[in-house]
């Protein structure tokens, strides 16, 4: 039997972090990589892109973490640890990631990989207050700020909605403010409701 046969049995044929049916492939749960079943995850094409592009990750997506963090599959709960930690800027993630257990040998590999990609997951934003921020938040903005190249200024107490963080960068978020995309320092905004 090849390794996505047993994959296919073991996950009833859907993707075993989000359950969606189609684009499903073998995904090698780093750093093993003996291409062993216990090792490997049938995901389908949006988790694999999210778990590959931390730039492409869309939080609510990863709401299913909810069921599927309960899998007795090991490399699941490596994939579900890893994408909750990655996304502990949103309170219902860290909520989850606190009632998750996992075997020492588990976690172990879990932060394994982590330790590989910790730049990008270690970047929190933090707004004026010390509110951490995360994608799709409103913010409003607590200065008059003039935008370079755009020959406006962003008036103070102007909402910006639906924001995107820049994931290298604590201190730059991006959001539309006059129908403009434009990269704001986090210092200047305090997150809204």
């Amino acid at each position: 039997m090849t390794t996505e046969t047993v994959l296919q049995s073991r996950s009833g044929a859907a993707c075993e972090l989000c359950a969606a049916g189609e684009g499903l492939g073998v995904y090698q749960v780093a750093p093993r990589d003996d291409g062993s079943p216990e090792t490997c995850l049938l995901v389908c094409e949006t988790c694999r892109e999210q778990i590959d592009l931390p730039e492409k990750v869309d939080a609510h997506h990863w709401r299913c973490l909810n069921n599927s963090m309960w899998s007795s599959e090991p490399a699941v709960q490596v994939m579900a640890w890893r994408m909750l930690t990655r996304l502990s800027g949103e309170g219902w993630a860290r909520d989850l990631l606190d009632t998750l257990y996992l075997e020492d040998a588990t976690l172990a590999w879990a932060q394994e990989g982590v330790a590989r990609g910790e730049d990008e997951m270690s970047v929190i934003h933090k707004d004026s207050n010390g509110a951490v921020l995360a994608s799709g938040d409103s913010v409003t903005l607590i200065k008059d700020l003039a935008v370079k190249g755009a020959g406006f200024t962003a008036k103070r107490g102007t909402a910006v909605r639906n924001i995107s963080l820049v994931h290298d960068n604590a201190a730059q978020i991006e959001g539309r403010v006059n129908g403009q995309q434009i990269v704001i320092l986090t210092e200047f905004v305090k997150k809204s409701g």
